[in-house]
């Protein structure tokens, strides 16, 4: 199992000098999320092929690797131009995903919850065109629901994925959607069973608690989803729970898994946040 570090909060630290900021966190591996220099949200990747290479220069001289690379495209979204966008701009990433020396690669759903058929229905088309580019370069996928995309329930998304039927693509649960994806996490991790590959670690509050009144969002009856990714510790997901469950399910033992430290909550304590989920995951881990 690897443990990896979303490095979201540091995103303005200049990409050369990222690797060895990881390691200095006690990090040995990245999961790379989205950058303005690098694989912006929703637009074609920047780097060129001298950026990857400096880029790997600077991972080796710190000790780092790539666990895993995170782009997130409108490759679900119910227009066609778009979608066909991001055809393009997933194939590019799934290229500097190679070059990097990674065969990992996760993101969401997208789409859009009002219109679930016809994002479904965009999905499938864009997983036509690009899984044979994951299997022809050896890419694994992994896949997680996330509040907002066009399948949010962990049961349903779980489902979804076996339709997919290919061996490159699994589940991620993402630990701060817990409560967006049902709230039900024992049973959508035994669900998933051996598909469970990747995990999103954060804390977040039950958005559903004192009879849907914790947060008061108006106008009432706004379809906006909330949710934190906090320090673990710091929200209502039930880590005990979490890890106990894992345990059984032999997650640690497994080559192919990855776990992700992915707080976005405090980037005025990052340092202090990341190494002390780094610590907190250690304790967990030799606990279980």
């Amino acid at each position: 199992m690897k443990v990896a570090l979303d490095p979201y909060m540091f995103r303005t630290t200049p990409l050369l000098e990222l690797p060895g900021l990881v390691a200095d966190l006690g990090y040995e591996y990245i999961e790379l999320s989205p950058r303005e220099d690098f694989t912006p949200f929703f637009l074609h990747p920047r780097a060129d092929d001298a950026t990857v290479q400096a880029f790997k220069k600077a991972l080796d001289a710190a000790g780092v690797k790539v666990a895993s690379h995170l782009p997130l495209y409108r490759w679900s979204g119910p227009d066609e131009d778009e979608r066909q966008a991001a055809v393009r701009y997933w194939k590019r990433a799934i290229q500097l995903t190679v070059d990097l020396d990674c065969r990992v690669m996760n993101s969401e759903f997208n789409g859009r919850p009002e219109q679930a058929s016809r994002s479904e229905g965009m999905f499938w088309k864009s997983m036509e065109e690009l899984l044979p580019v994951f299997e022809r370069e050896g890419v694994e996928l992994r896949l997680e629901p996330h509040p907002d995309d066009f399948v949010e329930d962990g049961l349903v998304a779980v489902d979804l994925i076996r339709g997919i039927n290919s061996p490159l693509v699994s589940f991620l649960y993402c630990a701060p959607h817990t409560f967006h994806m049902g709230g039900n996490m024992v049973e959508i991790m035994q669900y998933a069973g051996p598909l469970l590959t990747q995990l999103h670690l954060a804390d977040s509050f039950d958005h559903r608690a004192s009879s849907g009144l914790r947060y008061i969002v108006n106008p009432p009856g706004s379809t906006a989803r909330i949710h934190q990714h906090l320090d673990i510790g710091q929200g209502e997901v039930d880590w005990d729970t979490f890890f106990t469950t894992l345990g059984k399910l032999g997650f640690g033992g497994r080559d192919d898994t990855i776990m992700t430290s992915c707080v976005f909550a405090w980037e005025d304590r990052a340092r202090d946040s990341s190494t002390y989920m780094r610590e907190t995951i250690d304790q967990y881990v030799s606990a279980w």
